[in-house]
């Protein structure tokens, strides 16, 4: 069911559409909206900026609200699919802050409001966006028997999805799970991947959450790192060879023997992300081989 504010949206602008309010016109003002459609002040506030983001409506001073000008027309062939598609090329892009409904439509060439009778809400379309990219992540058919294998294949085959959407592990929940079919496919598939173990269903579950956990927490590195790139116009090491004179001067200021150390040694610490997600990726699954040994 639409939320009270969507409806009084999709009220004024059949009113546009139809022509019962022309550009120029005045549009209902909140005080109007809350006496005629029974709502709160903060409905109709709401409704009043969605108008505004849908480029329908504009506000001019010493006049109110008025009809910017014809609404945009409609698409017919405008899918969820198409939506949800064209939102994942903007994030992938430009970054998840940089999604918006007006953003979307403009790339689909449609009005913002069409674009809320196939994601009623940014939560709707974020939970969209993440089934649509784990929808990519690609498994063996059959398990191999052995576990270690699997859970590699499986942790390698989500850490691609994750960095070519830099999006998507910070805008996963650990703690408040989004229901997305394909995450419940990837869950079947780790919880089935370790059945050979012997481990109760509870264990093999924490092993499950445990290794999508440190999946995600690398992959939440991968957006801030792009931003800057996109900022910057400098790579990660492009942007550590300029802050050497920085990082000299406070190592001096600093004194830390173990970073020394590191600074000096012949082939220096290369501090990359697929680095860091082999070293971390390979030290859970040697803990958990010990302890199912065990």
């Amino acid at each position: 069911m639409d939320a009270p504010y969507q409806r009084i949206v999709a009220d004024i602008r059949r009113r546009i559409e139809d022509g019962s309010l022309r550009p120029g016109d005045r549009v209902p003002s909140a005080r109007a909206i809350t006496r005629d459609w029974g709502v709160a002040v903060a409905t109709a506030t709401k409704a009043h900026a969605a108008l505004r983001e849908a480029g329908l409506t504009v506000a001019r001073p010493g006049v109110g609200t008025v009809v910017a000008g014809p609404a945009p027309p409609r698409d017919t062939d405008l899918s969820r699919d198409r939506v949800v598609a064209e939102a994942i090329a903007i994030a992938d892009r430009d970054g998840l802050a940089e999604l918006s409904m007006r953003r979307i439509a403009t790339g689909l060439n449609v009005a913002t409001m069409s674009l809320y009778r196939h994601v009623p809400s940014r939560d709707d379309l974020i939970l969209a966006m993440i089934d649509a990219a784990l929808g990519e992540l690609r498994v063996p058919a059959r398990y191999s028997g052995d576990w270690r294998a699997d859970l590699d294949t499986c942790a390698r085959a989500l850490w691609a999805v994750c960095q070519r959407h830099p999006w998507l592990g910070p805008s996963m929940s650990l703690t408040r799970p989004q229901l997305a079919p394909n995450a419940l496919r990837l869950g079947e598939w780790i919880m089935g991947a370790l059945h050979p173990t012997g481990l109760g269903v509870t264990d093999r579950m924490l092993a499950h959450v445990m290794l999508f956990t440190f999946i995600r927490g690398v992959a939440t590195a991968l957006e801030p790192e792009a931003q800057a790139v996109r900022d910057t116009g400098l790579t990660d090491d492009e942007w550590m060879r300029r802050q050497s004179s920085v990082f000299e001067r406070f190592a001096a200021q600093n004194p830390a023997p173990h970073y020394e150390q590191l600074i000096h040694l012949d082939e220096g610490f290369e501090f990359d992300m697929d680095v860091l997600f082999e070293f971390g990726l390979a030290r859970l699954l040697d803990g958990l081989q010990v302890w199912i040994t065990r």
